[in-house]
């Protein structure tokens, strides 16, 4: 290893020099060959293999529907933990860990609370990185964590803006914030990221990253903070906590085993403007909010996502997030995994925070805006090679945990593969030993047979869309006066959609991020547009 690179720093191949460039290089090849290999072999052999392929359809539809009855399994148990957390009163469950009432089972033998820690020693800080948003977004978000329940006195807020966003503007829509909330919690702090700093990539984690070490330079190591008990939390600007959330996380903190090895992600819904936003939006906003409530069952694939607070002692110990890649929100989670050897983890806080669903000025450009924003996500495919190439660096350290790590890993592979090729495979390549086979298929009874058999099956895999439906029925919230109690309806009968959906804003905008990297044509950070 290069003692002059931090390799847990790196954002792609150009960042190296050499043969660890070219290895790099051939890492960021991989995803999109594999995912594009999938499917060209597919359609090859639908011309020259029809039966072939013509079987691998049923066995995959079959994988894909005790895939749905599995993920459906799950969705159901993390919606009762949802509802469960979201009843709790947080806030009187850590007023009971100070008066030493509670002794329950969930609380780690090696835990903060029993080493004499309080609840009322915890100070969060909230780091909220904005680039054009207007003063009202903003506002809310704030007004939110005053409305959270959680002392504002142990509060540390910091906004940072972008000076790329224009200065003179940011300044004023700055000292507009700075005039409603300054003086509504312990310390108010507003930073502006200057532009054009050599080694960064123009997007939030370099602002957030530059906010943070503001904040230790002139909050945590003048005043002499105990950054032991400082948890740190990062929001997406439009983020609208429910009161109780910083109570929930600081309980979770508190009564786990090792907190400081430990991300807390919470479930982001995105209810700020759903009732107005189109349909197509709405449904693929609810489906990724039923993927972060599946993993948050599956904690082994639990990934930190958007909104999320960490502590600021591992955060320091990494160097504060890092400058150079789009997927800012993930990678610190695979940053502090590779640093601690595979002894890191997400921790999940079964309730809710709420963000905005995306739209435009009309249908058209909401469609481009949300294809832009889940091409965004899906470059989270960037941290494959990543996570390859530094898990091959530390190979030989022995306190890396091998098995945790090439668990990740592998789950990493098959989610952004799936992702990009699931739904073309069965809404596509499907019908290719029919189109393509002539009448070396057409004549046999396999190609009579192949269409009822995925149908039937995927009518059965149809109770994972019903249960979506449900299940996103349930989580709205409260309709607005003016409208209808027919518009629930029909919010509920647009998940019919969501075959259409997962192809133009699932596997298309997924594929091409993956086609990207492999060309080595890197993407910029879209910041996706927030209207109400």
């Amino acid at each position: 290893m290069d003692p002059e690179i931090d390799y847990l720093k790196i954002g792609k191949a150009t960042d190296l020099t050499g043969r660890d460039r070219k290895i790099y290089r051939v890492l960021e090849i991989f995803p999109g060959f594999f995912s594009i290999s999938t499917l060209v072999v597919l359609s090859v052999l639908s011309y020259f293999k029809p039966v072939w392929v013509a079987y691998f359809i049923i066995a995959f539809d079959v994988y894909w529907l005790l895939l749905v009855i599995y993920m459906a399994i799950f969705l159901i148990a993390s919606y009762r933990r949802l509802k469960a957390g979201m009843r709790v009163n947080w806030k009187d469950k850590c007023a009971a860990l100070v008066r030493g009432e509670i002794s329950a089972p969930d609380i780690a033998a090696d835990s903060l609370i029993k080493k004499g820690v309080s609840p009322d020693d915890v100070w969060q800080l909230v780091v909220i990185p904005t680039y054009q948003e207007s003063v009202a977004i903003i506002s809310e978000c704030l007004q939110s964590l005053v409305d959270d329940g959680f002392r504002t006195d142990h509060m540390i807020v910091a906004v940072t803006f972008e000076e790329r966003a224009g200065l003179e503007a940011a300044k004023e829509r700055a000292e507009k914030i700075r005039a409603l909330f300054a003086d509504k919690f312990g310390r108010f702090f507003i930073t502006f990221h200057p532009d054009g700093l050599v080694g960064e990539l123009k997007g939030k984690g370099a602002n957030q990253a530059w906010c943070a070490q503001r904040v230790r330079e002139e909050i945590i190591e003048k005043e002499h903070f105990d950054e032991a008990k400082l948890l740190v939390s990062v929001f997406d600007v439009d983020t609208v906590v429910r009161p109780g959330y910083f109570s929930a996380v600081t309980y979770k903190f508190l009564t786990v085993s090792d907190p400081y090895r430990a991300s807390y992600q919470p479930v982001p819904v995105y209810h700020n403007n759903i009732w107005k936003a189109p349909f197509f939006s709405r449904v693929a906003a609810t489906s990724n909010t039923f993927w972060q409530m599946i993993m948050q069952v599956r904690q082994e694939s639990l990934v930190t996502y958007s909104s999320h607070s960490m502590t600021w002692r591992a955060l320091k110990e990494i160097g504060f997030w890092g400058t150079k890649n789009v997927s800012e929100d993930s990678r610190i989670f695979w940053h502090c995994l590779m640093h601690y050897n595979g002894h890191y983890r997400v921790e999940p806080i079964h309730f809710e925070v709420s963000m905005d669903v995306t739209t435009g000025e009309n249908l058209w450009v909401t469609a481009k805006s949300l294809y832009k924003q889940q091409r965004r996500w899906a470059w989270g495919g960037e941290n494959i090679p990543y996570l390859i190439f530094n898990v091959s660096k530390r190979w030989h350290n022995k306190d890396l945990d091998r098995g945790k790590i090439i668990e990740h890993i592998i789950i990493q592979v098959y989610g952004f593969h799936a992702w990009a090729t699931n739904a073309l495979v069965i809404g596509v390549i499907g019908w290719l030993p029919m189109l393509l086979g002539g009448d070396r298929f057409n004549s046999t009874v396999l190609s009579g047979n192949l269409p009822y058999v995925t149908q039937n099956l995927m009518n059965f895999a149809m109770i994972g869309l019903v249960l979506s439906a449900v299940v996103s029925a349930l989580l709205l919230p409260k309709k607005p006066a003016e409208y209808k109690f027919w518009k629930k309806i029909f919010m509920t009968l647009e998940w019919v959609a969501v075959p259409i959906t997962i192809i133009f804003f699932g596997s298309v905008p997924c594929l091409e991020a993956q086609i990207r990297l492999m060309m080595g044509k890197y993407m910029g950070f879209w910041v996706t547009p927030k209207q109400r």
